[in-house]
């Protein structure tokens, strides 16, 4: 029998043995490579009625697994997250094996991304004409192709709390399982999170070049994915991103926290100020900030606010002096060329690169990326502070050249009382002395800046667009990779291209088709093993996470670990719960008081706090009266009258943590939490 996950487990292994051949990169496998699934085959020995071939394409697996087991396939209901390499691998394999493809199957698909053309060495269902396509429709179409019985929907939303209205409750309700292929821990923490509340089973897996791990998650058999996670990566010194990068990676995220300040923060500051009456207060909130908040308000909506898209060209032209001449300059009034420390040694030696002040030049291009940085800068930043303001950009160089003729750029003087630090330790001595306020009354000075604020009723409907970087977005990155690159240039860094930028600052490897091919041909085997032989009960020793580095090479498969449990006396009997537990409670949209009988009766359980979110339903402390009206409501009543937030229509369930004694003991009872189904 040919099946296809083992075919595509096989192939990455020996199509990498054969790029090593033709390469002479990375260790072959000397020897002989053994390799086995059979956990996944069935106990016992399948009658013959159930093993006979149908003529169908399906007759290879109906051969090892029998009919019922490809029933159950083709009658699955998956939710795949991710069409990119992984995601156009798995779907693949999906429309082989007949996942979805019956009548009541059914597959899921998103992904907001649009083809790219790198995207087609790796991500195979994708040509030359689906460029700049979405990603999630083109491998939906291609799949059909590949099996026409396939049920398929396809999406273009991101899965997150923002998109609840349409990924909710009635959506999971009708899935068997969630296969990820993301590229990010943070939405795998979220799929994690909607697995565990619908116990769903997760297929995960993930590559990084020539490594690549596989994890399965099964309700109650294993721990959840968000179980364990990885130290968080170490971050860049303050003081190193400011005033003393030395390396490509430092002058990105320098950019990046630029674009995030000048063209996401100030719109937002503006925004907040414009829609809030009492904006006073609400920065009285805010004590570290709230002083560069009213300045940013004041440069973005008085200072530097354009009217025409020529206003925005002379503005980029400016913080280009600025960034990349005056505060370099500023920097070397400070800490000139030759300055010694006080052990005798140059300041600007080891990881200290000397900068020097950048004149601009309409024409320049840097040798190493090829770039006109500085015509990019200017073009980048006009177009992307005018969408702020709702001012139509233009891209047209004859119009840049004119109107940057005719900037007049005022000449740099040092200004004398400037602290910059040096290293690490003044950084933070200097962000607390910020924070306590400096050496200035911090509250008079944001009295005077709001007192000359254009009041919001002179402004009334005006509003900033914020401008989320987006590293797919052509324009944020060329404003990104110019930025850096100008700033690689002070410090006398080597400069990279835009398509390299977008690696580094995405934190990009690309995916190899061997790896992807291995990982995806490991996760199906797995989904033969959860969606159920003729085994009679899935065991904890028949899963099999994965670990391979094709480079090495390296593999090897282990069980998962078992969720952690915790102890409860309820009902009178020891429950050891572990995270893919919790109280059902599915009697409908009971009143308040019937909630706390059940929990009285039933679990002999005094409930002394009830809360959703972050409001608390009911209290042994709470106004009695107000208890007595709630009691009387029912659940989600109560729920929408204390959050004041109304249910969206696609929610079944509320959510509710309960702090609770047991009757006989008085002693705590740790829970976990409610799931209460109102409709």
């Amino acid at each position: 029998s040919i099946l296809s996950p083992m075919c595509a487990a096989l192939g990455g292994i020996v199509g990498q043995e054969l790029l090593k051949a033709c390469s002479g990169k990375f260790t072959p496998i000397n020897g002989f490579l053994y390799f086995d699934a059979d956990e996944c085959l069935p106990e016992k020995l399948l009658p013959q009625t159930e093993v006979s071939p149908t003529g169908s394409r399906y007759d290879s697996q109906i051969a090892v697994f029998g009919k019922t087991a490809q029933q159950k396939l083709l009658d699955l209901n998956y939710f795949l997250v991710g069409a990119g390499a992984i995601g156009c691998e798995m779907l693949k394999n999906w429309a082989l094996m007949g996942v979805g493809c019956g009548e009541k199957g059914h597959i899921h698909i998103t992904d907001m991304d649009r083809i790219e053309k790198s995207n087609l060495s790796r991500q195979f269902l994708f040509r030359d004409d689906d460029i700049s396509e979405f990603k999630s429709s083109t491998a939906a179409r291609a799949a059909k192709v590949m099996n026409t019985d396939m049920n398929i929907s396809d999406y273009v939303e991101k899965v997150g709390s923002d998109t609840e209205h349409l990924f909710g409750d009635d959506f999971y309700d009708k899935l068997d399982g969630v296969c990820t292929a993301l590229d990010n821990v943070e939405a795998r923490l979220y799929v994690d999170q909607r697995c565990l509340f619908y116990r769903l089973p997760m297929l995960e897996s993930g590559t990084l070049g020539t490594k690549g791990n596989t994890q399965v998650v099964v309700p109650h058999l294993t721990e959840n994915y968000g179980a364990t996670r990885d130290p968080p990566e170490k971050s860049i010194p303050v003081c190193t991103l400011k005033n003393f990068p030395n390396q490509i990676q430092h002058t990105l995220q320098w950019a990046r926290d630029y674009f995030e300040g000048e063209f996401k923060q100030s719109a937002e500051d503006v925004n907040s100020y414009l829609a809030s009456p009492n904006f006073a207060e609400t920065l009285a909130k805010e004590q570290n900030t709230k002083l560069d908040t009213v300045k940013s308000i004041r440069r973005t909506l008085v200072a530097e606010r354009p009217t025409r898209f020529e206003d925005c060209v002379v503005w980029a032209r400016l913080k280009f002096e600025e960034l990349f001449k005056n505060q370099i300059s500023q920097l070397l009034h400070n800490f000139p060329e030759d300055q010694v420390t006080s052990t005798g040694t140059k300041f600007w030696s080891g990881s200290k690169r000397c900068p020097k002040p950048l004149a601009f030049d309409l024409y320049s291009k840097c040798e190493d990326a090829g770039m006109r940085n500085h015509f990019d800068f200017i073009v980048a930043a006009a177009n992307l502070r005018a969408s702020m303001f709702g001012i139509k950009g233009r891209n047209d160089e004859e119009y840049f050249r004119d109107v940057l003729n005719n900037v007049i750029v005022p000449d740099f003087v040092p200004k004398a009382g400037v602290k910059i630090a040096s290293n690490e330790s003044e950084a933070k001595e200097e962000a607390e002395v910020t924070n306590r306020g400096g050496e200035m009354d911090v509250d008079t000075e944001c009295e005077e800046i709001l007192n000359e604020l254009p009041k919001q009723s002179e402004l009334a409907g005006f509003q900033l667009t914020p401008v989320d970087f987006d590293k797919d977005i052509d324009e944020h990155m060329l404003f990104v990779t110019a930025c850096s690159n100008l700033r690689a240039l002070n410090y006398s860094i080597p400069t990279e291209d835009t398509h390299r930028s977008r690696a580094i600052a995405g934190r990009i490897i690309p995916a190899i088709a061997t790896t992807t091919a291995l990982v995806t041909g490991l996760i199906c085997l797995e989904l033969y093993k959860i969606t159920g032989t003729s085994q009679k009960e899935l065991q904890l020793d028949a899963l099999k996470n994965g670990f391979v580095n094709l480079a090495i090479p390296f593999m090897t498969l282990s069980e998962p670990t078992a969720p952690a449990k915790t102890k409860a006396i309820l009902e009178g009997k020891e429950w050891n719960w572990t995270a893919w537990d919790s109280l059902d409670f599915n009697m409908g949209d009971i009143t308040l008081q019937e909630f706390l009988d059940i929990f009285e009766q039933k679990y002999r359980l005094d409930v002394s706090m009830l809360s959703y979110n972050v409001s608390i339903l009911f209290s042994f402390f709470a106004n009695r009266k107000k208890v007595e009206e709630r009691k009387k409501m029912k659940m989600s009543e109560v729920v929408t009258s204390v959050s004041k937030k109304q249910l969206p229509p696609n929610q079944l369930f509320i959510i509710l943590e309960v702090i609770a004694n047991d009757l006989d003991t008085d002693e705590e009872v740790e829970l976990p939490y409610v799931k209460f189904r109102f409709r």
